[in-house]
């Protein structure tokens, strides 16, 4: 591990901040897919490599280089870019792909350890992974060197997304089942209750209405409007106890609902995300509020524990 860690920070050290940027340029201004290949070990790099490009604003692919000599060339156009990961510089799969990308004038950006190899040479830009060894005792196995590429294919992952400004809504657009992307993509309008579902009481209606509303739609609070149906006040299952406690249990039930209603409670928008509305919960000490519309029209309820079962926590 130790070893490893060396070699990021030797790369760190010695990576010509000119060169990496040429290279950030590069596959900024690529018209298609940036792809990219690596074989083996350098493979697996670079299949990951390209995953956090598309993942991070840069539309991307892996092409497996010895599946492109047997037909998966045709994936590659002249609007595309090459990221090609070979640590020595000569691998055949790779060396025998760069025709094609010279005939269709492909620009190519080399991961390599070696400056003088084949790969280097035939590159547009080459950004070195050069190492003292592998960690291997054997200094066989690809340990430093693919975790030097790992770093560097990330390096410039990093600095495409700052290139194009790419925000944390834009990554929880590509990761919609994610965390991230449960919290900022759901929306109020996407978990409320509405319609035979959102208890909604008239203000002139007697209390023993409003507690069977809100007994029966299961909510535990009830949205109370107004003649022209704007919502003026909210009567929850904690007002109801609370109401009793005071009075003892000797409550007419016959007064109407806008005696005993919390006014002008707290709300949200359909639009409101679910994050900032499980915020205001938290805020407020509440666990359900109306939803409005742009007339202060309660068009639906909604309730934390729906909230937390689309996995937007507190």
């Amino acid at each position: 591990m130790a070893s490893e860690a060396d070699a990021i920070t030797r790369l760190a050290a010695s990576l010509d901040e000119k060169t990496f940027g040429a290279a950030v340029d590069l596959l900024a201004s690529c018209k298609s897919q940036v792809v990219v290949t690596g074989m083996g070990k350098s493979g697996h790099i670079a299949a990951k490599t390209a995953a956090t490009f598309a993942s991070t604003g840069t539309p991307s692919f892996y092409l497996h280089p010895g599946e492109a000599l047997h037909g998966d060339l045709g994936m590659i156009t002249h609007d595309n870019a090459v990221v090609a990961f070979s640590q020595s510089g000569a691998t055949d799969e790779i060396l025998n792909i760069l025709p094609y990308l010279k005939t269709l004038h492909v620009p190519i950006v080399a991961i390599t350890g070696m400056a003088k190899s084949i790969l280097a040479q035939q590159a547009d830009i080459v950004l070195l992974t050069s190492i003292e060894a592998e960690a291997c005792p054997l200094n066989l196995a690809p340990t430093n060197s693919t975790t030097a590429q790992l770093a560097l294919g990330d390096a410039l992952a990093i600095a495409l997304m700052k290139r194009r400004g790419f925000t944390a809504d834009d990554f929880a657009m590509r990761h919609p089942l994610g965390a991230l992307g449960r919290r900022l993509l759901v929306r109020v309008s996407d978990l409320m209750q509405v319609g035979d579902d959102n208890p909604i009481i008239d203000s002139r209606e007697p209390l023993h209405r409003a507690i069977n509303r809100m007994t029966r739609l299961r909510l535990g609070a009830v949205s109370i409007i107004s003649s022209d149906g704007k919502l003026v006040g909210i009567f929850c299952d904690g007002d109801l106890r609370r109401l009793f406690e005071r009075l003892e249990g000797k409550v007419d039930a016959q007064r109407p609902i806008s005696e005993f209603m919390i006014p002008n409670p707290r709300r949200v928008t359909p639009d409101t995300l679910g994050v900032k509305c499980v915020d205001l919960m938290e805020q407020f000490k509440i666990t359900v509020m109306p939803v409005v519309d742009t007339d202060s029209r309660p068009i639906g309820m909604i309730h934390l524990h729906d909230l937390i079962r689309a996995g937007i926590s507190p």
